[in-house]
């Protein structure tokens, strides 16, 4: 990860394409960080104005592109997905059978959610959407809402404050997504009581 960060760094013209690049390969389970290729691009650009814009598409572009082919290595491979080894070790079979409870449960928010997961699970939650053959224009909408919440508002935050805004943002997401979860299981037992008086009448 450190070379490629340097090679980056080395080829700031090339910059948008390798960062492009290094995310698509994330969405095959390479351990490339999402988190890190926004910081360095976001950093790139407010050293380097004239291809600030190119920096944003490309991430914006990259992770999102890397979601889906997330899912559709799920949705295409199906179960024999774990049959390969380098995937079976990536993202173990009990991660999978927790993410699919809560998929199972909370459909498109889990997808909405997930985006604000680090890569391991993040990962894993869009490879499940595919396995449990979630709609495909669901995900993608999904996917893409939050993607783009996520890439503008972390691209910003490191453009303008760059290193400082590094322990804040790992801090703020996990606060977000317990809050998030919480919320999510309040919905669910109103849902469940609800269900329960209509099953009594």
């Amino acid at each position: 990860m450190e070379e490629l960060i340097n090679l980056i760094e080395a080829n700031v013209l090339y910059a948008p394409y390798i960062i492009f690049g290094a995310l698509i390969l994330a969405g095959f389970n390479i351990p490339v960080s999402e988190d890190a290729m926004l910081f360095i691009s976001a950093v790139l650009a407010s050293q380097h104005p004239d291809v600030a814009a190119k920096l944003f598409v490309a991430v914006y572009l990259g992770a999102y592109f890397s979601d889906l082919i997330s899912y559709a290595l799920g949705r295409i491979l199906g179960p024999k997905l774990f049959k390969i080894r380098f995937f079976a070790n990536a993202v173990p079979p009990e991660r999978i059978d927790k993410i699919h409870g809560f998929y199972s449960k909370y459909g498109m928010v889990t997808i909405f959610l997930g985006r604000f997961i680090p890569f391991g699970v993040r990962n894993g939650l869009f490879l499940t959407a595919g396995l449990g053959e979630m709609n495909f224009l669901k995900f993608a909408l999904a996917d893409l809402a939050a993607c783009t919440i996520t890439t503008t508002v972390y691209f910003s935050l490191y453009y303008h404050y760059g290193q400082t805004m590094i322990d804040y943002v790992k801090t703020g997401s996990w606060i977000i997504l317990g809050i998030a979860v919480v919320l999510m299981g309040v919905y669910y037992l109103i849902r469940k009581r609800k269900s329960a008086r209509f099953m009594s009448l």
